[in-house]
C-alpha cells in the first residue's frame, strides 16, 4: 500500500514537475529557500529575506489586482497600513492586549471590508482615474492618523510601539535562531498566499477575471455582473495586503504613519514589473531582487568597494537616490524584456520543453515535424510573391 502511495507521487512528480523546465526550476528555487537558513550565519542577511518574503506578499496581492483584473492601483499602501495598524492597536498592551494569532485574521478581514467600502466608489471610474483615486487613500489615511486630536490613539509620527514579536523569542533562544522562525513563518505564510491566488487565478473566478481584463463590454453582454467581480478581486487584493501590513508590523514590533507612504505603494509596482506582471511567480522573484540589490548590493557591498578601492565614500543622500535607480531599472527591462525577468525565463524554458519533447520522440517525428516545416515554407512563397 505504502510502496503503490509512493510509486504514484514519484510519478505524479515526473510526470507534472521533472520533465517540465519551468517547474523544475521553480521547485529547485523553494529547495534552496528551504534550506537556505543553515547555509547564512549573518543574521542581517537572513533579515534580507524575511522582508523579502514580506514583500513579496504584498506585491503578488498588488498583481492579483492589476495583472488578473486590470484594476490599476497606486495606492496599495491602504491596505498594508489597515493591516499594521489594527493588529497593532488589538494587540497592544495598551489597549486590548490580544494575542497574534487572533489579531491578523481579524485585521485582514477588517480590511476586507474595508476594501468593499473603498471598492464602492472607486470602482465607478477606470484607467488613470481610478489610479489617482486610489492614490489619495492612503495620503488621506495618514494624515487623518497624524491629526493632533487623535494622537491619544495613534501616537501621531511615533506610531504605536512595543508590540509582540512575531515569533517570540524565548529565554533559551538567540537573536539567530528567533530569525531562523521568523524566516520559515513568513516562508510559509508567502507559500500559502501565492498557492491560493494562483488557484483562484486559475479557477472559473479567474477566467472571468480575465474575460473582464480582455474586454469589460463583451463580458457584461455575456450576462457577467462585472461589478461583483470587480469587487471581489478588491477585496481579494486587499486581504493579501493587508496580511503583509501585520506581518511587518510584528516583525518591526511598531506601526506609524510611513506604511501609507507613496513610495510604499510604488515598491510593488516596481517589483512587479522587475519579475513578470500577471504571473504571481513574478512578484516573488522580482522581491527577492529587489531586497538583495537594495539591501545587500548598493547598501553594503557597493559603498564598500568604492571605500577599498577608489576611496570615495558615498553620501547618505544616496540613500534616497536608490528608488530613482530602481525605477530606471524597471524602465530598462520595460524596453528590453517588457514580460518581466521571470517570464522571459520561464518563456525560455519552455522553448527547451518543446525541442526536448521533439528530440525524445525520435528520428521519426523529426523528419515529419521538417517535412511538415518545408511544406509550409515552399506553400507560403506564392503567397508571397502574389
Amino acid at each position: 500500500m505504502v510502496t503503490t502511495y509512493i510509486r504514484r507521487a514519484y510519478s505524479s512528480f515526473v510526470a507534472h514537475v521533472f520533465d517540465i523546465p519551468a517547474r523544475l526550476l521553480a521547485f529547485l528555487l523553494f529547495l534552496t529557500l528551504l534550506f537556505i537558513p543553515f547555509a547564512i550565519q549573518n543574521t542581517y542577511y537572513l533579515r534580507i529575506l524575511i522582508l523579502a518574503n514580506v514583500l513579496a506578499i504584498f506585491a503578488v496581492s498588488w498583481d492579483f489586482l492589476v495583472g488578473r483584473t486590470g484594476q490599476i492601483s497606486l495606492g496599495h499602501a491602504i491596505f498594508f497600513g489597515i493591516g499594521g495598524y489594527i493588529t497593532a492597536l488589538l494587540s497592544s498592551s495598551k489597549f486590548f492586549g490580544l494575542p497574534i494569532f487572533l489579531t491578523i485574521p481579524i485585521a485582514i478581514l477588517a480590511a476586507c471590508i474595508i476594501a468593499l467600502a473603498l471598492g464602492i466608489p472607486s470602482l465607478r471610474v477606470k484607467g488613470p482615474y481610478l489610479a489617482l483615486v486610489t492614490m489619495s487613500f492612503p495620503l488621506i489615511l495618514a494624515a487623518l492618523l497624524k491629526w493632533y486630536p487623535l494622537n491619544h490613539i495613534f501616537k501621531g509620527e511615533f506610531g504605536i510601539r512595543g508590540l509582540p514579536a512575531l515569533v517570540p523569542r524565548l529565554d533559551w533562544m538567540t537573536i539567530g535562531q528567533q530569525r531562523v522562525g521568523e524566516y520559515y513563518v513568513t516562508l510559509i505564510l508567502l507559500f500559502a498566499a501565492s498557492v491560493i491566488l494562483y488557484k483562484i487565478a486559475n479557477s472559473k473566478i479567474g477566467l472571468v477575471f480575465v474575460s473582464i481584463l480582455d474586454d469589460e463590454l463583451a463580458s457584461k453582454a455575456c450576462g457577467i455582473n462585472v461589478t461583483k467581480y470587480k469587487l471581489m478581486g478588491f477585496m481579494i487584493s486587499g486581504l493579501f495586503g493587508a496580511l503583509a501590513g501585520c506581518i511587518q508590523t510584528h516583525l518591526l514590533r511598531f506601526a506609524n504613519p510611513p506604511m501609507f507612504a507613496l513610495t510604499l505603494s510604488f515598491l510593488p509596482v516596481i517589483v512587479t514589473f522587475l519579475g513578470g506582471l500577471g504571473t504571481i511567480y513574478g512578484p516573488i522573484v522580482g522581491a527577492y531582487i529587489y531586497y538583495i540589490l537594495d539591501s545587500y548590493v548598493l547598501r553594503d557591498w557597493l559603498p564598500r568597494f568604492l571605500k577599498e578601492t577608489v576611496g570615495v565614500t558615498l553620501p547618505p543622500e544616496f540613500d534616497f537616490a536608490k528608488l530613482l535607480i530602481f525605477t530606471l531599472i524597471v524602465l530598462i527591462l520595460v524596453i528590453k524584456l517588457p514580460r518581466g525577468i521571470a517570464k522571459f525565463t520561464t518563456d525560455k524554458l519552455g522553448d527547451l520543453e518543446e525541442a526536448r519533447d521533439l528530440d525524445e520522440r525520435g528520428p521519426r517525428i523529426w523528419k515529419t515535424y521538417k517535412k511538415k516545416e518545408k511544406t509550409t515554407s515552399t506553400g507560403s512563397e506564392p503567397t508571397a510573391s502574389s
